[in-house]
């Protein structure tokens, strides 16, 4: 970040965050310290080259040194207790029965690394998000409890990366090497969404998220003090171990009742899993379409414990992220959890999750579920009731501005991840979509016309900027009025013809960053604190260059439709579609990676798929396409040079030509291979969001 003074919160915002927390006192302090065995024993984890930081625990210093009576004017209190919370790292003894255990490593990424003792070795439950916070984390737990048996399988509770990324770091202490036939389980689904998300809107997902996790804003009271769920995610290597055994997959189905058995202690309901993992008994229960596309919740018999994924978390979660994601459902979310209730809850013990502490005693967990399931289930009922009687998803916001007493008197009900407010706007969306009815919204003008026309309204941008510095000196200050006169302003300048002298631009900017901070350090919500604290950053300095994550396991796993999907969102379709009158159709016969390059009479197994680049999109056809016709051309090579392609992103025309040079991909007539790789565009990475971009021509 620039070294500049910090903004130091309004006499509006101090006197707000200086009140008195009225939410009743809790445990949560307590629990999230029962157990410690280990602290960090280095004030970082490094990436694997050594160059950057991965994970920084003496950053939150501030937070773990602080105390929640001496809380900074420039942090909503309720927050600050929270960033407390998911600051405190280490090793935890979560539970135990006899030889068989479970811990827990919290504060080494955003997401929590479970780890069960089994016959053999250590069932890891979600190892992280990158390989380096995986590999120190599982070094933590081995240091500090001597157990050097081998990791025995992996569980993925569900698709977000944060709860697989570190997978590949468990098996540094092996020189990387993963035991063939190692157990990897996850439910089903679990890849297809996994990859979809990270890949088909990767790079807009990516920049959002630098918003998001604010990864690169200072770790201080003026900056980043955590997400809500957890402080940050971290910067290091994504990597994957794909799953062997998927959860309501073909080979793992729910069990008959003739088939329960006594030491799964819960009684039969149907659509259950049960498996033995490693000799531990775990019942498996498939939440699809709650917080994740694929999810699952499971139970451990043997210690009374529930895993409950992220499906309950000591925060109110995202129905739709904003960093963007599927919009989740609310009511499944709810329904899963009563089911989760009346399945496990009265013969649970001990709960944890992939996120935060756990909860001990069964009528505390209870407590808990229930009001959990009770805020999702408010959240869709509530928002529907007004969607149908005519309100528009800011209105509806605006209408329901706080959640009952019986929810809202909980700490663990508060929106310090998802927000009621983004939260019921995605509902509707859900439910009705962007459109709301009316036709004034229809076809609005894009942001910078729209914010020319309405300077220009208004008197120029000199008196628009008045009034905002007018909106931020009134009593209460207007900070929301401000930030939409300013945002006018400054998308205005992206409007061909719009002229605005530089002192003034620069006045909007400065105001700008002065309301977009304010806002940030009001904010209870931790996302929202991070968006509008990059956003007063960004529109300041412009967009910052994004931290890097490596995710090659992610590509290696793609299925081919996946890959051709992917190619085929980076086609220019208007251009292509202008300069082809008719199809360019290319065959693809692709070998398995230890297939030879030098094989061609057909001895090999090949898969062949078709493309076909028509009316300027790029369509694919698992085998050959009726439609297609003839080949134009036909493109030999294996799924490892069709891996290298993948990674090749902006090069990817250029890898191709290079490896065709060197042999390693076959191609008949390269002239039609380039006409269509030559529609391909590859997305900046560091696009512009609080400010616009610059248009040229009319």
């Amino acid at each position: 970040m620039p070294d500049r003074q910090p903004i130091e919160p309004s006499p509006f915002i101090t006197e707000k965050n200086r009140a008195p927390v009225t939410v009743p006192p809790s445990d949560d302090f307590a629990d999230a310290q029962r157990g410690l065995l280990a602290t960090p024993h280095l004030p970082a984890v490094p990436t694997k080259d050594g160059e950057r930081v991965a994970w920084d625990f003496a950053g939150y210093d501030f937070l773990r040194e602080g105390d929640s009576d001496g809380r900074p004017a420039s942090v909503n209190p309720s927050l600050w207790r929270q960033g407390q919370l998911t600051a405190l790292a280490g090793l935890f003894h979560v539970t135990q029965a006899g030889s068989r255990a479970v811990y827990q490593v919290r504060g080494y990424d955003l997401s929590n690394m479970t780890i069960v003792t089994g016959d053999t070795g250590l069932i890891v439950i979600d190892p992280l998000a990158s390989y380096e916070t995986a590999q120190y984390a599982l070094e933590l737990y081995r240091n500090a409890t001597d157990d050097r048996r081998p990791v025995s399988a992996i569980i993925y509770t569900h698709s977000h990366v944060d709860h697989f990324g570190g997978s590949r770091g468990l098996f540094a202490e092996k020189n990387d090497e993963v035991p063939a036939g190692l157990d990897v389980y996850a439910p089903a689904g679990f890849l297809e969404h996994a990859i979809s998300e990270n890949v088909f809107a990767g790079p807009a997902m990516a920049r959002r998220s630098e918003y998001m996790y604010a990864a690169q804003l200072d770790k201080d009271p003026y900056g980043q003090v955590g997400s809500g769920l957890g402080l940050t995610i971290s910067t290091g290597e994504v990597t994957l171990i794909p799953p062997r055994h998927y959860v309501g997959g073909p080979e793992i189905r729910p069990v008959p009742e003739q088939d329960w058995s006594p030491q799964y202690v819960i009684p039969w309901r149907p659509g259950l899993y049960a498996l033995t993992i490693d000799g531990v008994p775990v019942v498996f229960q498939l939440t699809p379409g709650t917080e994740a596309p694929a999810e699952m919740n499971f139970y451990f018999p043997e210690l009374r414990a529930l895993c409950m994924a992220e499906n309950a978390t000591h925060t109110m979660h995202n129905i739709l992220s904003l960093r963007g994601a599927q919009v989740r459902d609310p009511h499944a979310w709810s329904a899963y959890l009563t089911e989760a209730i009346r399945t496990f809850g009265e013969h649970t013990e001990v709960e944890f999750a992939s996120h935060h502490w756990p909860r001990w005693g069964n009528a505390n967990i209870l407590e808990f579920l229930g009001n959990q399931r009770d805020m999702y289930a408010y959240l869709n009922d509530q928002a529907l009731r007004l969607i149908d009687a005519g309100l528009t998803p800011t209105e509806i916001a605006e209408e329901l501005r706080e959640l009952p007493a019986g929810l809202a008197g909980h700490w663990y009900d508060q929106g310090y991840y998802g927000s009621l407010s983004h939260n019921l706007k995605a509902v509707y969306q859900r439910y009705i979509g962007w459109f709301d009815g009316n036709p004034a919204h229809l076809w609005a003008l894009p942001p910078a016309e729209a914010g020319a026309r309405y300077v220009a309204a208004i008197g120029g941008p000199e008196a628009v900027v008045t009034q905002a510095r007018e909106a931020l000196r009134a009593d209460p200050p207007q900070y929301r009025w401000a930030a939409e006169l300013l945002n006018h302003v400054i998308f205005a300048t992206g409007a061909d013809g719009f002229e605005i002298d530089e002192t003034t631009l620069s006045e909007a900017r400065e105001l700008q960053a002065q309301t977009f901070t304010q806002l940030g350090y009001g904010a209870e919500n931790g996302t929202w604190r991070n968006f509008y604290l990059t956003g007063a950053w960004e529109v300041l300095d412009g967009p910052q260059k994004p931290v890097v994550h490596g995710a090659s396991d992610l590509v290696r796993s793609m299925s081919l439709d996946q890959f051709f999907a992917a190619l085929a969102k980076s086609v220019d379709g208007p251009k292509a579609a202008a300069e082809q009158s008719g199809p360019i159709v290319l065959r693809w016969a692709v070998r398995s990676e230890t297939a030879s390059a030098e094989v061609k009479d057909g001895t090999e197994p090949e898969h062949v798929c078709t493309t076909t680049l028509r009316n300027g999109a790029l369509i694919y056809v698992d085998g050959t396409d009726p439609l297609a016709g003839k080949p134009t051309a036909t493109i030999r090579l294996t799924r490892a040079t069709l891996n290298q392609l993948a990674l090749a992103g902006p090069r990817f025309p250029h890898t191709f030509d290079q490896l065709v040079t060197e042999g390693a991909i076959e191609v008949d007539d390269k002239a039609a291979v380039d006409t269509v790789f030559g529609y391909l565009t590859f997305p900046d990475p560091v696009f512009p969001i609080v400010t616009p971009r610059r248009r040229t021509g009319a």
